[in-house]
């Protein structure tokens, strides 16, 4: 059973923005995409858990790392409310991210190996291409540079 919550556990915007780095608009913004969820007082003041500390660096962090708003509410969601993350809790969210990046980095330089033949054939058109797309073929799989942005199976 979780002891009941003290005002000193309960942090102010104003402290929350000193304590992260962030602006308090930009916690209102992760707060109004549901990201963190801060507790009203009587005089409907925000006040924040100071676990939550963690949850914008952390956001921060994954931000930095390329992922969206919608997977980072999704790993948030994965955490405990109302207590501080453990190592453990932390450690399940860090192997689910390393999956992404994996993916994230896989595309990344796949991308950037085509791109290079790409720029090598001068003519920087998918659409007309005569070496890696004769007669627009690939238009049949979706619209934009399908070589580049997700690259046929090898067979």
């Amino acid at each position: 059973m979780s002891r009941p919550l003290s005002p000193k556990d309960l942090i102010p915007i104003g402290e929350m923005a000193r304590r992260t780095g962030l602006s308090v608009s930009a916690i209102r913004f992760y707060e109004d995409k549901r990201l963190i969820e801060p507790i009203r007082t009587g005089g409907n003041q925000r006040r924040f858990l100071r676990s939550d500390i963690r949850r914008l660096s952390f956001i921060l962090i994954a931000q930095q790392l390329g992922l969206s708003l919608a997977e980072i509410e999704a790993e948030l969601g994965k955490l405990p409310h109302g207590r501080t993350p453990t190592a453990h809790d932390w450690q399940g969210i860090s192997a689910s991210i390393r999956q992404v990046l994996d993916r994230k980095i896989a595309q990344m330089q796949s991308m950037r190996d085509r791109l290079d033949g790409c720029i090598g054939c001068g003519c920087l058109s998918l659409t007309h291409c005569k070496l890696y797309n004769p007669d627009d073929r690939m238009a049949a799989l979706g619209a934009g540079p399908r070589y580049v942005l997700d690259p046929p199976k090898a067979a």
